[in-house]
């Protein structure tokens, strides 16, 4: 069970960041008073916490470090007194003082207990502590829904760089190959989750280059991905369709030297069979015949509906009566849904959108990644009906984006303190 004391260093930071503090007559512990003129610019990286602050302190103004300890004797805890780095501190900040603090000369740095209004604290606990699924549930009611809206934003632009880091790393591992690296989150986004894992897989065991080899021939794909799927392995004999697949990559097995995954990898289970991996594979390769150049495409594409009508495709006719190898069914046209398309614009079009804007320097295909969400509708998912149940009316992918953002990377992990929601609450 978790100490209802034991609140993180990064309250104080967020006290102290924002002068929460009692800050008239203040004096360090050995009684001298201090001013705070201003208390720095926070460090979010090795190093004393705050940079460039100043602080009066006695009769001189000083300029330098602070930092922040929930205990003084932190300082002794973490080594810092043997770091030169620590030396430019001009003023440690603490909750509880329990022992003086030195620089590497010998010099004691002036120590000063951070006292602040017990609402603040007690408002902060009980977010952090709460074991609903958005820690201000109880509290929201207490929120104005527009300050919500008008982050939105702010944690779009969070979202989006957050996924450049991903692309950009990936693109690094391909040789800055825009095709192939968009290929492959294409590929890891056909898998909606479930198989998003074994999608991947196959994407990189099967390179982009040697699909363009056979991209005027549909079956030559979906021997090439369904053979290294590792599905093509799972029966000895079938129907004419699933023979036939065989023979072809057996061939290209050879020809080029091929690895393939293993069909454990795939999960059928608990899945509607219009979302069974085969279907998925046979869907995913009619786009690759369909569409050469894609990432080509569109980034020339202006309008939300010709990028739709690229992701229009549908799996070869036999899967028209089949979701499985050799298990004929009644028939029904395996085209990609309205929603699937969708998903697949906004979690790979549009950050690979935004990310090749900011690498080109083309704000405009930035702006048009954002315009591309202003225009899909709403995502549908348990996340977003947590927040409508709280009164939050989503009227477009980007705002259930920004949604996301904010319980995945906010509420999920307690960061209330860097939310706009949170920051009021804590402020009642």
């Amino acid at each position: 069970m978790a100490d209802p004391d034991n609140i993180p260093e990064e309250f104080l930071h967020y006290i102290w960041e924002n002068k929460l503090f009692d800050s008239e007559e203040i004096f360090t512990v050995n009684n001298e008073p201090v001013k705070v003129i201003y208390q720095g610019q926070k460090n979010n990286n090795s190093g004393p916490d705050f940079f460039n602050a100043r602080i009066k302190i006695g009769k001189t103004l000083w300029v330098g470090n602070v930092e922040i300890h929930k205990h003084s004797s932190e300082w002794l805890e973490h080594n810092h007194q043997d770091d030169k780095a620590y030396n430019n501190v001009i003023l440690h900040v603490v909750e509880k003082y329990d022992n003086p603090v030195f620089r590497t000369t010998g010099d004691e740095i002036p120590t000063l207990i951070l006292n602040f209004p017990g609402r603040i604290r007690t408002n902060y606990k009980r977010l952090l502590f709460s074991k609903t699924k958005i820690a201000c549930e109880e509290q929201f009611h207490k929120i104005d829904l527009f300050a919500v809206k008008l982050g939105y934003h702010r944690l779009m632009i969070e979202r989006l760089e957050y996924k450049t880091k991903e692309i950009m790393q990936r693109l690094s591992e391909n040789n800055n190959n825009w095709n192939e690296t968009f290929y492959q989150f294409l590929a890891r986004i056909f898998g909606f989750k479930i198989n998003a894992l074994p999608f991947e897989m196959l994407a990189k065991s099967v390179p982009l280059n040697i699909l363009s080899k056979h991209k005027k021939n549909i079956f030559q794909i979906e021997a090439l991905l369904f053979g290294n799927s590792g599905l093509l392995n799972e029966q000895l004999l079938g129907d004419d369709y699933y023979i036939n697949l065989r023979n072809e990559f057996s061939f290209f097995f050879n020809k080029y030297k091929l690895k393939g995954i293993e069909s454990h990898l795939w999960k059928f289970m608990r899945l509607r069979p219009v979302n069974f991996p085969t279907i998925r594979i046979a869907q995913f390769a009619a786009l690759i015949v369909k569409s050469e150049a894609l990432f080509s495409k569109i980034i020339e594409i202006k309008r939300l509906e010709e990028i739709q009508n690229l992701f229009n495709v549908a799996a070869s006719e036999y899967w028209d009566t089949h979701y499985r190898f050799n298990k004929k069914s009644n028939y029904n046209a395996k085209e990609l849904g309205h929603t699937s398309i969708n998903t697949i614009i906004i979690n790979v079009v549009v950050p690979f959108l935004f990310v090749y804007g900011e690498s080109q320097l083309r704000n405009e295909l930035k702006d048009r990644a954002l315009d591309f969400l202003e225009k899909l509708p709403p995502e549908k998912n348990s996340v977003i009906e947590s927040w409508e149940k709280l009164g939050i009316n989503v009227r477009s992918a980007f705002e259930t984006q920004a949604l996301l953002q904010l319980k995945n990377f906010h509420c999920d992990q307690k960061k209330c303190l860097n939310c706009q929601i949170g920051n009021k609450l804590v402020n009642l």
